[in-house]
């Protein structure tokens, strides 16, 4: 083992982050969604098959429900989510993805495919593995939390 400090780690694993979602971005926009943001795809995973409320979306983010409303608005306006009436309580309303939002999703998770191939290329597919084998011991089931946004903006 280095003598690495241990500060490099969480630059490390966010420049890995960030590697990873700057190019899913620049791949989405080539095939077709040119205007999905980080903040956006959060934002669909948060509505989810099911949809959701703003309140719920912006438990989920960990955002205001003001701020996942203004999300929200911008899907919407982007043509990924539509809003419908809830068939449960008609006083509020259930945001849901549109056929373009689940196509962007759906690209998504093939580009990230591609992107985790790349890597294993790179360092080696037992060593990738490894990787995410260490990651899951480590990180644990907070692993798939979606709140980065409203983590980062407190």
């Amino acid at each position: 083992m280095t003598d690495t400090p241990g500060y490099e780690l969480p630059f490390l694993l966010f420049g890995g982050f960030r590697t990873l979602i700057d190019r899913l971005h620049a791949e989405l926009a080539r095939r077709g969604h040119p205007d999905v943001r980080p903040s956006y795809g959060f934002a669909m995973q948060a509505i989810g098959v099911q949809g959701a409320t703003a309140s719920e979306i912006g438990r989920r983010l960990g955002v205001s429900k003001q701020a996942a409303g203004k999300t929200v608005e911008r899907l919407e306006a982007l043509g990924y989510v539509e809003r419908a009436d809830d068939p449960a309580d008609a006083r509020r309303k259930i945001v849901r993805l549109t056929g373009h939002g689940v196509d962007a999703l759906r690209k998504s998770a093939d580009i990230f495919d591609e992107l985790r191939a790349d890597w294993a290329r790179t360092v080696g597919r037992e060593r990738m593995a490894a990787l995410e084998n260490d990651l899951r011991a480590v990180v644990g089931p907070a692993a798939y939390r979606l709140d980065a946004a409203g983590w980062f903006g407190s």
